[in-house]
């Protein structure tokens, strides 16, 4: 009766390790024949509909295209957990981890060194120094802010344009911010604009907390704000949704959230986009062919469709918005805001 206890419990907890990394492990990744993905979120969780589960999005579409052969997720409920939820594919032997946010660049790197037989993808991880084994995937935000920006002025009433949200301490948070301050000002140096970051917290929770968000941006609408713009996973949805439901133009993040909130898609104006999915999967194809590259690769931004409030655009807006898009991309238009915050 003993032995059959003890068996019980060997197999609880090796259900309770396989659900932890997304479902059940049923090929074995340290084979040549195997090419595994697996991917560390940050404590943003897979299902957060902006950033994690794109780039998770971008994993699965390694797989749907054939690429991959196995992929799985863990994710990381405590930042103390990076280093250990990384190993947990280091050890099993997968060919490629995908690590999700700037938080997670040290335990990336560093993981590198302990596998050097692993391909590192760190999305929002600039690579400053070169790590071996590590491939940083980043957008510049500050594009893709400027254009939601010029679009929050040209599409004001009231003059006045509120932005909510996680820490400036990530560069990527900080650009998309000033990005959008910036874009706004190319349109009316006059306009009023507010913006604020979830800086009175601990990682754990800058990027968790939609009620803060709603709270803030609430309290800006109050104010006459009539356009909110909000990033930084479920603190940022928690102000678009906040914004929906007063009614107003909400702006999302990462990816088209018009598709990912359909709570608040009715007053979704559009999103600033870094083409997440399509640059994991286009990274990780290039690892499995031994095409990847050590250092820095910029992935694509821009700025969702108009959907549901696409007849409120005039075609003058319309139109400013591509000629912006088109300068930002030829250079002739600049941002002029930093990597990181000064």
């Amino acid at each position: 009766m003993k032995k059959l206890y003890f068996v019980m419990a060997l197999v609880i907890i090796a259900s309770m390790v396989l659900t932890a990394c997304g479902g059940a492990a049923t090929q074995d990744c340290k084979s040549d024949k195997v090419f595994c993905v697996g991917l560390v979120t940050d404590v943003g969780k897979v299902d957060d509909k902006s950033f994690n589960q794109s780039a998770w999005e971008g994993v699965q579409k390694a797989k749907a295209d054939g690429v991959a052969d196995v992929v799985q997720y863990v994710e990381t409920t405590d930042a103390k957990d990076y280093a250990k939820n990384i190993g947990q594919f280091g050890d099993a032997g997968y060919d490629v981890v995908v690590t999700v946010g700037f938080a997670l660049a040290e335990a990336t790197a560093a993981a590198a060194k302990t596998y050097p037989d692993v391909r590192f993808i760190g999305v929002d991880q600039f690579q400053a120094d070169v790590t071996p084994g590590v491939t940083g995937l980043n957008f510049p935000e500050d594009n893709a802010g400027f254009l939601v920006g010029a679009l929050a002025a040209m599409m004001t009433e009231s003059g006045k344009i509120g932005g909510v949200f996680a820490t400036d301490a990530v560069p990527p948070v900080w650009r998309f911010g000033e990005g959008y301050r910036a874009g706004a000002m190319y349109i009316n140096p006059d306009i009023e604009i507010s913006i604020v970051y979830h800086n009175d917290v601990g990682f754990d929770k800058t990027f968790t907390d939609p009620e803060w968000a709603a709270n803030s941006a609430n309290a800006m609408i109050d104010q006459g704000v009539d356009v909110i713009f909000a990033g930084g996973g479920k603190t940022g949805n928690g102000a678009v949704v906040a914004a929906a439901q007063r009614k107003i133009y909400a702006i999302g993040v990462d990816t088209d959230q018009y598709l990912t909130l359909p709570e608040a898609a009715p007053q979704i104006l559009s999103s600033a986009m870094k083409l997440i999915v399509p640059g994991v999967a286009e990274l990780v194809k290039a690892a499995k062919e031994g095409k990847i590259a050590d250092g820095n690769f910029v992935g694509a931004a821009g700025y969702a469709p108009y959907h549901d409030l696409d007849a409120k655009v005039s075609a003058e807006t319309k139109a400013k918005m591509e000629e912006i898009a088109k300068g930002l991309l030829d250079g002739s238009i600049k941002t002029n805001v930093a990597p990181v915050k000064p």
